[in-house]
């Protein structure tokens, strides 16, 4: 079974306090549904080379056993009130990929 995964970048970050509340909430509901957070950058001394069109805010990667539970976790009541928690102007691509088996 092929893994899911969960690409955010955060092309526009005005104000990364504000992002806070989301974090607190979206942290556990991740890892509830099954998630493991592979990579977080730039935070916890990440680094960055960006290529072509890249950007060097904010990226997230997370991985989940299968794309089904990726999905699922998305729509479960615990991460859709992080979204609600997600401060207005923030500007994030969002994407639930599945894994190549």
């Amino acid at each position: 079974m092929a893994k899911g995964y969960w690409v955010s970048v955060y092309p526009a970050i005005s104000d990364p306090e504000r992002l806070t509340a989301y974090d607190k909430l979206a942290g556990p509901a991740v890892q509830a549904g099954g998630g493991r957070v592979l990579s977080r950058i730039p935070s916890r001394g990440g680094r960055v080379v960006p290529h072509e069109a890249g950007i060097t805010q904010r990226v997230v990667l997370i991985e989940f056993d299968s794309f089904e539970q990726a999905v699922a976790a998305y729509e479960s009541e615990a991460y859709q009130k992080a979204l609600v928690a997600l401060p207005d102007g923030f500007e994030r691509d969002f994407r639930i990929i599945e894994g190549i088996d």
